[in-house]
């Protein structure tokens, strides 16, 4: 028999579902309206992104320099960061109500605006967030319990956004957690049923790409595996490696320039992105979802270099620092690699080595092959291709690891953590510096004692 504040728990986790399910909708309804509110700007005058597309990313750079600053980037390292740090004044910053409106309110702005961007994972830092404040408003704020809600809404967010519930519960164990607790599994299993069902409920019964009925038989169809693996598990090593911070080389120079003038900076990314467009008829802007689709599809809508080119737009879109996620980007240029990968390999289905592109990329991306490999399953409604896409995301992840060591969201929320250390550390600095005398808190602080001018 549970006790009245183990039942309090089962009910806030259900309800929470149930309110990650209907803000992923929403939010799924309103990008899809922002992105479209920009797609008709373009047909009425193409110049006008040279204008629009600037303009939004220098906004959204500033904006978001004062207290709306855990809104940038994806938002799974934030909820990464928080699920690792149980830290409270930590947690609230990035994980509050204000910061899952914010979010979302950004994320479409800087859809509305073209950015190369997703709303996958920004839908993974709401659902954490709206399930933490939940626990926390009802007095499930210790430590302990405060993570089982942060996994619990990250697991639902995805679940949600992608429509894709066994992809919620890989992602939880193997990108969230990195472990699963056996007494979590009940608790997260009905957060992501319930996400789900609310999602399905709404939006119906579909695949996010539609249903692909494709194989690959086995033989020498297989050599698709071997190179949609190497080839696109190092092409998302490098972007991955092109995305986390570092002190020196190309990062460090982005770095700085993005410190020293961030609006600039941002504005400057956003023209990039305006630039390489011109180079396609479709465009580079938004999720990638409508390219991705139409060469799954086998249409030749898209450019040849449309890997490349879309490969570059999200780099400088994550390089401007507004908020936006990478999935359904990296699905678009892992969609345009395969492409360029199929015409080397006639024994294959072509849609077939485009699925593998995708889930490869992805893998190689995040370094989490179950995650790649359950989704690329999930958005296709495609069970046939199941032994090759887990080849090629293992495949991916060995490669990726070559160029980049260390998988980009762990890598991204550890810098989150460390900005939270020093900062505290500064802290208490100061304030022991202010318990010390005079004399002494002058000659710690480096100064020498009685600098004034001599009487």
């Amino acid at each position: 028999m549970f006790s009245p504040s183990q039942w309090l728990r089962r009910a806030l986790f259900w309800s929470g579902a149930i309110a990650v399910g209907l803000a992923a909708v929403g939010f799924a309804k309103a990008a899809d309206q922002a992105f479209a509110l920009f797609q008709h700007i373009v047909r009425h005058n193409s110049y006008w992104p040279f204008l629009l597309t600037p303009l939004t990313f220098a906004l959204l750079a500033w904006l978001t320099q004062g207290a709306l600053k855990p809104t940038r980037g994806s938002g799974i390292p934030q909820a990464i960061a928080a699920l690792k740090l149980e830290d409270d004044a930590f947690r609230n910053s990035l994980l509050n109500l204000r910061m899952a409106i914010g979010k979302m309110g950004l994320t479409l702005a800087a859809l509305a605006g073209g950015a190369s961007i997703g709303r996958e994972g920004p839908t993974v830092h709401v659902g954490a967030g709206l399930l933490y404040s939940m626990g926390r408003r009802f007095g499930f704020d210790d430590p302990a319990a405060s993570s089982r809600f942060i996994l619990a809404g990250s697991a639902a967010g995805l679940a949600a956004a992608f429509n894709t519930p066994l992809a919620g519960v890989v992602f939880a164990i193997e990108e969230m957690s990195g472990a699963f607790e056996h007494r979590m599994s009940g608790i997260l299993l009905t957060a992501v049923i319930i996400a789900g069902v609310v999602s399905l409920g709404i939006l119906g019964n579909y695949a996010y790409f539609g249903q692909f009925d494709i194989g690959l038989p086995l033989g020498r169809a297989w050599v698709a595996v071997l190179a949609t693996g190497a080839i696109c598990g190092l092409a998302g090593g490098l972007f991955a490696r092109l995305i986390i911070p570092n002190e020196g080389g190309l990062r460090g120079l982005i770095g700085k320039l993005r410190k020293r003038q961030p609006v600039i900076f941002a504005a400057a990314c956003g023209l990039a992105l305006v630039l390489l467009s011109q180079l396609t008829e479709t465009g580079l802007y938004g999720t990638g979802y409508d390219q991705a689709k139409s060469i799954l599809e086998g249409h030749t809508d898209t450019v040849e270099s449309f890997g490349l080119l879309k490969f570059c737009a999200n780099v400088a879109s994550y390089w401007a620092g507004i908020p936006g996620g990478i999935f359904s980007p990296a699905l678009a240029v892992g969609a345009g690699i395969g492409a360029n990968l199929a015409a080397f390999l006639p024994q294959a289905n072509p849609s077939a080595v485009v699925l593998l592109g995708m889930a490869a990329y992805l893998a190689g991306v995040t370094q989490a092959p179950l995650t790649a490999a359950v989704i690329s399953m999930e958005l296709t409604a495609n069970q046939q291709m199941i032994l090759p896409i887990m080849a090629a995301c293992l495949l991916a992840r060995a490669s990726s690891a070559l160029v980049c060591r260390k998988p980009v969201y762990r890598a991204l929320a550890e810098t989150l953590i460390e900005s939270r250390e020093q900062a505290v550390a500064a802290e208490i600095r100061e304030a022991e510096l202010k318990l010390l005398p005079i004399s002494d808190a002058e000659e710690a602080a480096g100064k020498a004692p009685n600098s004034g001018p001599d009487k």
